[in-house]
């Protein structure tokens, strides 16, 4: 059985960046909702407790039951999860003087407690709390302390019990990533065995006893996510797997055929369906981002089962969802906002009649990718670029019409190709074009124009949970810019996105 870290969240917003470290160390981990905590079994090494918005001493401040937990399993708490703990056991916390929040340095360290073996005095951490621990019940022990606060860190004596008032998990803790591998391996005793391979294998056999002798289908994008779904299912089931591909009138330019070739070869079984006519026709004086998400997926639907019940005895829908996707489509008690829809999360209408298969549902896309390269998919398909569902639905602001769409895909193909002829495409994890709703005035020749704006963005992350705005050559910029407005009638300006995530998301809508 798969050994396992528990994190419970409570809304913090470094919490999936727990679960990247924890991973990192070949450790399979799972972030739960705090309300909706699984029951405690043999395989769950440990468990990790999360930041917060909210304080411990507010009359509605989450608080998770641990009775089957504290002093029965490996426990750190975070932040919030530090202060928790110690609050529920006899301590106290209280508002700090001053927020605390910033790069802080560890005066004082307990270098024989496991939690901090290798860690250097005066070591960085990072602070993010407006409450503080004061007080401590007397079988805890402080074994960190910085010049302001003099509980960063404590231990429980005789149980495996640790809170920790800064964050390992981000960058700025110097020696996070340490600290946290003391946990998970010399604590937990993690035997570290989770890899694409041992993924890959494990999956493969469940999808197996799972599917049996049942047939599948699934929806096809040309990207990373749907491909390796559908290469471990191929490798599970062989033919009772039926893919199909949909053109929305919402892909890149000539995309459609071009997902379609780079798939030959493969041994999957695809048809192509040509739905763009539908598509954009329901979106007609559509301009809200949520209502066009919406719409895109339930024609994507309605497609989809026109297509699958032409198809004899098909039981269940393949989906590419991965854990991102999840993460930002849960919203538990208020903690974590909906940060907009994923049309591949969640139930199907009662008139599918489809049960839902999600092989890739617990991976980040670093991940996906790693064990697409298990599976020997092309490095094209491998490392394209992520492109959302909705497609360039979400990328025209406003109103979505068949003008708009042209000129987008025109400027698109302009600007993906320039990344590529210039060696810059694999040094950016996603490029984007985004038409937007503003025209302004210009000078083409001795006329003047009033047309569209575009922007570029390009960004760089490791798994779309956070990313930085790529930092492309002025140079490259300028040639892109000057391309565009002389071979695409309709824009004539070219502005270029350096803002990251967060605050902002990576797609505009």
């Amino acid at each position: 059985m798969q050994e396992k870290i528990l994190i419970f969240d409570f809304g913090s917003q470094y919490t999936q960046l727990i679960a990247r470290k924890v991973r990192e160390l070949n450790v399979y981990c799972e972030i739960l909702p705090y309300n909706k905590i699984k029951k405690i079994d043999k395989n769950i090494k440990g468990v990790i407790l999360s930041g917060s918005p909210f304080s411990v001493r507010d009359s509605k401040a989450p608080a998770p039951d641990l009775s089957n937990i504290k002093g029965k399993l490996p426990l750190l708490g975070i932040c919030y999860g530090a202060q928790y703990i110690a609050q529920k056991y006899g301590g106290k916390v209280a508002q700090a003087k001053h927020r605390e929040y910033g790069r802080a340095n560890l005066k004082f360290i307990d270098t024989n407690n496991t939690i901090f073996k290798g860690i250097k005095i005066n070591t960085q951490v990072w602070m993010s709390h407006a409450d503080t621990i004061t007080n401590l019940n007397k079988n805890y022990k402080i074994i960190a302390s910085t010049t302001d606060i003099e509980i960063a860190a404590y231990s429980i004596e005789c149980e495996d019990t640790f809170g920790l008032q800064f964050h390992p998990e981000v960058y700025h803790t110097s020696e996070g990533k340490k600290l946290l591998e003391n946990f998970i391996i010399n604590i937990c005793k993690c035997s570290q065995e989770w890899t694409p391979d041992s993924f890959v294998s494990s999956t493969v056999t469940a999808l197996k006893n799972k599917l049996q002798n049942d047939k599948v289908v699934l929806g096809l994008s040309g990207g990373v996510d749907s491909t390796v779904a559908a290469v471990l299912l191929h490798k599970a089931i062989g033919k009772n797997l039926n893919c199909i591909f949909v053109d929305n009138g919402l892909l890149r330019k000539n995309e459609f055929v071009t997902v379609l070739q780079s798939y030959k070869g493969m041994g999957l079984h695809i048809k192509g369906v040509d739905a763009k006519d539908k598509f954009i026709s329901r979106l007609e004086g559509i301009s809200d981002p949520e209502q066009k998400r919406k719409i895109i997926g339930n024609v994507f639907i309605e497609v989809f089962d026109e297509e699958a019940s032409k198809l004899s005895e098909i039981k269940w829908l393949a989906q590419g969802t991965i854990y991102p996707d999840i993460i930002e489509s849960i919203s538990v008690n208020g903690l974590s906002s909906t940060i907009k829809s994923h049309h591949n999360v969640g139930g199907l209408p009662d008139f599918m009649k489809l049960k839902i298969v999600e092989p890739l549902n617990l991976l980040f896309k670093d991940e996906v990718r790693k064990v697409g390269e298990t599976l020997k998919i092309s490095k094209e398909i491998l490392y394209r670029h992520p492109f959302p569902g909705p497609g360039l639905g979400i990328r025209i602001l406003g109103e979505v019409k068949k003008e708009s769409i042209k000129i987008l895909q025109e400027a698109d193909d302009i600007f993906i190709n320039s990344l590529k002829e210039d060696n810059l495409y694999n040094s950016v994890w996603q490029a984007v074009t985004v038409l937007l709703p503003v025209r302004s005035v210009g000078v083409m020749g001795d006329e003047r124009t009033y047309e569209n704006t575009l922007v570029l963005r390009a960004v760089n992350s490791t798994d779309g949970m956070t990313a930085d705005w790529s930092r492309l050559p002025h140079d490259f910029l300028a040639k892109v810019s000057n391309k565009i407005i002389n071979r695409v009638k309709g824009i004539n300006r070219v502005v270029y996105d350096i803002s990251s995530k967060p605050p902002a998301t990576i797609e505009w809508e």
